[in-house]
């Protein structure tokens, strides 16, 4: 996503996108003893460790002026990051790849300032199995695979490294995609949907139009019928993976 479109969208980001914990702790323990982090993509800096060194890079002024914390904030772009080779321990990507121009470009920039890498991603062949996308907004899965790689083409490109499930909780406190699979509800609330980049690039009348159809099947019962298995789960697989270098 150009930060043209953050800037405009990202206004409130904020509100709906803070770190859930038990994400924040499979990030944490990915990186492991790294002392330098560099934090591409940074956004509001959700799942930034603290207690070490760290810089944040991120190209969206409204962004930035959303950060709390005194660290240091560079805004700039994944593909260009202003630091010689070798300045951090480690280099991480939350949920930001699909928001790069050229994310190979990134990549490599990141391996070229960075020992380690850990990147939470979405596998983007996965994203229509997800109700709310497979009935509801098919218009995401488009949207996604268009603009991710695929796991299996980051693996490839980075070569050595490990590939994680992440389990979303049914109580997810992070409001991206599919944190509200347990909770259906809460995509009516537009406030809901304006942290999710998926719905700020439809057209509104598309979402508009879904909205409808959820509702409607809400109130009737037919969407308890079909999906409500779900809510006996405590976590749910979606398409959230944890990539980390060797």
């Amino acid at each position: 996503m150009e930060q043209a479109q953050y800037d405009r969208i990202g206004r409130q980001y904020t509100s709906t996108r803070r770190a859930d914990p038990r994400i924040a702790a499979a990030i944490l323990d990915a990186l492991g003893d790294a002392d330098s982090v560099v934090n591409v993509g940074a956004g509001a800096g959700a799942y930034e460790p603290s207690g070490r060194a760290l810089v944040a890079v991120e190209p969206s002024w409204q962004m930035i002026r959303q950060r709390s914390g005194d660290s240091l904030v560079v805004q700039a772009s994944a593909e260009a990051l202003p630091f010689p080779t070798g300045t951090f321990d480690a280099a991480l990507a939350v949920l930001t790849l699909h928001h790069w121009a050229d994310w190979r470009c990134g990549l490599e920039e990141m391996r070229r300032v960075a020992d380690r890498l850990v990147i939470f991603t979405i596998e983007p062949r996965e994203v229509g199995s997800f109700w709310l996308t497979e009935s509801y907004f098919p218009e995401i899965v488009g949207l996604d695979r268009g603009r991710c790689p695929a796991v299996a083409e980051v693996v490839e490109y980075l070569g050595n490294c490990s590939v994680d499930h992440i389990a979303i909780p049914h109580d997810c406190v992070d409001g991206f995609l599919a944190a509200f699979w347990r909770r259906p509800e809460a995509y009516l609330d537009p406030g809901v949907r304006a942290g999710m980049s998926g719905f700020a690039l439809l057209e509104q009348d598309v979402v508009d139009r879904g909205v409808a159809r959820l509702k409607s099947d809400l109130d009737s019962g037919d969407w308890e019928r079909r999906f409500g298995h779900i809510r006996s789960l405590d976590a749910l697989d979606v398409c959230y993976r944890l990539l980390v270098t060797n």
